[in-house]
Formats: C-alpha cells, sequence, structure tokens
C-alpha cells in the first residue's frame, strides 16, 4: 500500500473514501483508531492508503476535487 492521503479531518478521509469508491479504487484508511488514544482532539493525522498501480488515479481523482494531499 502506498499513502495518498493524510489528514487529522476525518470528514476528508469520507469525502476521498467516497470518490475513490465511484472510481472503483480501493483504498484503506489507517490511524483512525488513534482518536481513542488522543481523545478525540485530532491531534494524530490519519492516512489514506491505495494500492502502487492505482496511486496515480487516485491522486487524480483527489486533487481534481481540490482535496489537499497534506504530503
Amino acid at each position: 500500500m502506498k499513502e495518498l492521503l493524510r489528514t487529522t479531518d476525518m470528514t476528508v478521509i469520507a469525502f476521498a473514501q467516497a470518490l475513490l469508491a465511484g472510481e472503483d479504487i480501493d483504498c484503506f484508511a489507517m490511524d483512525v483508531n488513534m482518536s481513542a488514544l488522543e481523545g478525540g482532539i485530532g491531534i494524530f493525522p490519519r492516512r489514506l492508503m491505495v494500492h502502487p498501480d492505482d496511486h496515480a488515479a487516485a491522486e487524480r481523482v483527489l486533487l481534481e476535487n481540490n482535496i489537499d494531499l497534506g504530503m
């Protein structure tokens, strides 16, 4: 898996997942359970991972929808 997106905003992760699902690009959200450790204050960024073969297409989809990749 290759990192596509890094953000502390959970809504951006959800929106990005929906966009990628619409393009039939599989993705996996990592670090989503960190909120239990941080108390839900949004200190630790969450990451969205995609298969390396899909990375370029996924990046294009997010950038076309004005989503900052945070990297």
